[in-house]
């Protein structure tokens, strides 16, 4: 008896227990409600045996009771018989007889009292039975619901875990392209084309500057040599005439 009730109790701690709040302090509250689980299933079979245990013993208080009761029925019946039995031979004369039939019958009442009284001193141990039974099959019922309870958070955690890590790839995915911005790139890549173009362009006002100095140079290189040609003619002409 004491070991069911140590199994009832266990149960009713067990059926009361506050899973959010073991979930709030446990670091890792997959492996908690693993442990919760497996915890809550070895209880269940053992409250499943302490069941099955008082069920079976209570059944055979009360068929030991309905016995008690069937055979103080019984001789009961059978002192009625002895005491009719006994007025028939007495109203006949025959005392001797009558007062054996009496007998009988005071011993057979011996008989249906002392059945009365075992099935009157089982009751109360039958009730209180009935009463562990009941809270027993209460408690298992109320662990069974509390168990798939279990198993639907932990469903329900991996599922959350797994939604937080993919967000916190898709974060991370984020943060390194806010960290590597290819328009900061891009921008970076056109001044470098920007300054390299006015480079070459720089290189090409210096050529054609170059270039003019010389064809200004050649244009002063002709206009000389007339002035020496038409000098050359005068001086000819002069000496001719």
């Amino acid at each position: 008896m004491v070991e069911k009730q140590t199994v009832l109790g266990r149960m009713a701690q067990l059926a009361k227990a506050n899973i959010n709040a073991l979930l709030d302090r446990a670091e890792d509250p997959a492996k908690m409600i693993d442990q919760l689980v497996r915890d809550y299933t070895n209880s269940i079979a053992d409250a499943e045996g302490a069941v099955a245990l008082t069920i079976g013993n209570l059944r055979m208080a009360e068929a030991d009771h309905a016995a008690d009761l069937a055979a103080a029925a019984d001789w009961g019946r059978k002192a009625l018989a002895a005491s009719a039995k006994a007025d028939q031979l007495r109203a006949a004369g025959t005392v001797v007889d009558a007062d054996r039939f009496d007998s009988l019958a005071k011993v057979a009442l011996s008989k249906q009292i002392s059945y009365e009284n075992e099935a009157r001193s089982a009751e109360p141990m039958i009730t209180s039975q009935n009463d562990v039974v009941d809270k027993l099959k209460t408690g298992l019922v109320q662990m069974r619901e509390k168990l798939e309870q279990l198993r639907s958070k932990r469903d329900q955690l991996v599922a959350r875990a797994k939604s937080a890590e993919a967000q916190s790839q898709v974060q991370g995915a984020i943060s390194s392209i806010n960290v590597l911005d290819p328009t900061t790139e891009v921008a970076r890549f056109e001044d470098k084309v920007r300054r390299e173009e006015a480079r070459v362009a720089g290189q090409a006002e210096i050529a054609a500057s170059s270039l003019d100095a010389q064809f200004e140079d050649l244009e002063t290189d002709a206009a000389s040599a007339e002035v020496d040609a038409r000098l050359a003619a005068l001086k000819s002409g002069g000496a001719t005439a």
